[in-house]
């Protein structure tokens, strides 16, 4: 059997270990509560992020990230992408030679801009050929009721891209290959910035005249600091970009989503995140994907506004007033 990793036991963490077993893996989930890896020992569940879920058999839980880490073919790191380096630093050393490191996470990193694909080769020193990332249309809940879905495996070496797609490959869930790591991971980070404008339009009662227009322009700003940084063009219209963007926009399941909807609705950002109980990606990122486009002079209008109103407290209606007041262009720029 081949034997997988999985560092998160989070929803869509727990949930993608239950595909990995699914498709023949044998996998272990590290977290950081012995109840909920106890639970997931002797339930077969989650009961905090997955209830109603039965696991595989050859799903099973530790604490110990060194007895979860042994002998992995594949390292799966489903964290929040802001803590990633530091749970890095502590399990590099632990991790089995040759094991490729999967990234499920979709942001990036404060500070320094990097993605996490970055921030995995930094840390470990692994190479870009031990680097993988998936991205795509994946809501935990559906994956883990095994409703179909699909997926994109990216590695810039092919061949390892393949190994992870057959050893993700079920009857539900189906994983395609690509070699372009930067545009599956800008796709992922920056739809959860676009995800929250929808929520905040949809929070206001905007119309779906709205919705349509930001989730259409957010498409264009993806692939605008995707061309800066070399990805391909094509992988924005594919399941990493417009896959992603369709179901995290559109979906109540979006964190992201629902919490712009909150903002929309008048909640403060204090009071939307003391209803939120687990992270929604865009909120930090929004900040970084901002940053990481003035570098490379992309200009971001619609991640400005959400900017503006998470990080800055502007009212979401004057932000509005203010996009719509742009000077207005071609289409195409």
């Amino acid at each position: 059997m081949t034997k997988a990793a999985v560092f998160g036991t989070g929803s869509w963490g727990t949930a993608f270990g239950m595909v990995l077993a699914d498709a023949g893996c044998e996998v272990t989930l590290w977290g950081r509560r012995p109840d909920l890896a106890d639970a997931v020992n002797t339930t077969h569940a989650n009961p905090d992020y997955l209830p109603g879920v039965e696991l595989p058999a050859t799903v099973r839980a530790t604490t110990d990230p060194a007895e979860a880490a042994r002998d992995a073919e594949f390292t799966v790191l489903a964290v929040p992408s802001q803590t990633l380096r530091a749970n890095l630093a502590h399990w590099t050393p632990l991790l089995a030679p040759g094991t490729v490191l999967v990234s499920l996470m979709k942001g990036v990193e404060l500070g320094s801009t990097k993605r996490m694909s970055e921030v995995i080769q930094e840390v470990t020193g692994a190479g870009l050929e031990r680097v993988a990332v998936l991205s795509g249309p994946n809501l935990a809940k559906e994956i883990a009721a095994r409703a179909p879905a699909a997926s994109v495996v990216a590695c810039a070496d092919e061949q390892v891209a393949r190994r992870l797609q057959k050893a993700c490959h079920t009857p539900y869930f189906r994983p395609y290959t690509n070699t372009d790591v930067v545009g599956c991971e800008l796709g992922g980070a920056v739809k959860n910035v676009i995800g929250l404008a929808v929520g905040i339009a949809d929070g206001m009662g905007l119309g779906d005249n709205a919705k349509a227009s930001l989730i259409t322009r957010g498409l264009a700003e993806t692939a605008r600091l995707g061309a800066a940084l070399g990805a391909d063009a094509a992988t924005f219209a594919g399941l990493a970009g417009m896959g992603d963007l369709v179901a995290t926009c559109s979906s109540p399941l979006s964190r992201n989503h629902t919490f712009g909807t909150n903002l929309g609705r008048g909640m403060t950002l204090e009071e939307t995140i003391a209803v939120t109980r687990q992270t929604a990606e865009g909120v930090k990122s929004c900040q970084s994907v901002l940053d990481l486009a003035r570098r490379h002079g992309v200009e971001m209008p619609i991640t400005e506004t959400v900017v503006s109103i998470v990080h800055e407290g502007k009212p979401p209606l004057v932000a509005l007033k203010e996009l719509m007041a742009r000077s207005a262009k071609a289409e195409g720029s």
